[in-house]
């Protein structure tokens, strides 16, 4: 596996939050995590990159155990995130935003100023990235100035910039008006065929076009997990989560 838990705990004084969470995502997985509000998604997402730390179990990424890393070092090691609210520099444009961040991968990121002070190898690097998500067009715009949606985007090359070999989204569509939502899944679909992704999502339409298997969430435990017929499927999905909603 590129990531694997093993089971997870973690309890805020006698609350428990996330009681004993299994997951495995091998490269090139499409993974989604679902569930109710307050089911423990952005809980476990935290936990696996570093803000919160558990009580109990193992993360293992390529095989190494990265519970006791702070989150920069499990970042350096290939895991990188989204967030449910953007955290962008949003008074520069994406070009000197992502030109930034490869620049913190190699170790230049106090020497920078201007995109043009980092030479032409990290403005061409960053080029080609802000490319490949569609933003081209926009890369010398204010970032503030951008739609929400290609602000998402833009989360997604900062998030691509560090070269992982996990990335982790946390509900990328939310606040997006549906055809960006369409371009933005279209995008991650995209990805590099051997990056391992998690996405958590509560749009179910977008969740069952893009996931190969898909991890069900309740009360901060795993009920279920498997492929989207299955889960589909599932009374007691339907019963806690799906309802009688179309996901197919």
């Amino acid at each position: 596996a590129m990531l694997e838990v093993q089971g997870l705990n973690l309890r805020f004084g006698s609350l428990e939050v996330t009681r004993n969470v299994n997951l495995k995502l091998a490269p090139g997985d499409r993974h989604a995590l679902i569930g109710p509000n307050g089911a423990g998604k952005t809980t476990l997402i935290n936990l696996l990159t570093g803000p919160l730390r558990p009580n109990s179990g193992r993360i293992l990424l390529d095989g190494f155990d990265i519970v006791r890393l702070p989150t920069y070092k499990r970042a350096r090691l290939g895991l990188a995130r989204t967030y449910q609210i953007n955290s962008l520099f949003l008074d520069m444009t994406p070009l000197e935003a992502v030109a930034l961040a490869i620049a913190q991968r190699e170790g230049h990121a106090l020497r920078f100023f201007k995109v043009r002070d980092l030479g032409r190898q990290i403005g061409d690097e960053a080029a080609q990235l802000l490319d490949s998500v569609g933003l081209a067009t926009s890369a010398d715009r204010i970032t503030r100035e951008l739609p929400y949606g290609l602000q998402r985007l833009l989360e997604v090359a900062l998030a691509l910039a560090s070269r992982p070999k996990v990335l982790l989204l946390d509900e990328p569509a939310a606040g997006v008006p549906q055809n960006a939502s369409d371009r933005l899944f279209n995008l991650i679909d995209s990805l590099p065929g051997d990056l391992a992704i998690l996405l958590v999502e509560h749009d179910m339409r977008l969740v069952f076009h893009f996931a190969r298997q898909i991890t069900v969430m309740v009360s901060g435990a795993v009920l279920t997990q498997g492929s989207p017929q299955e889960i589909a499927a599932d009374s007691r999905v339907r019963d806690v989560y799906l309802g009688h909603q179309h996901v197919a």
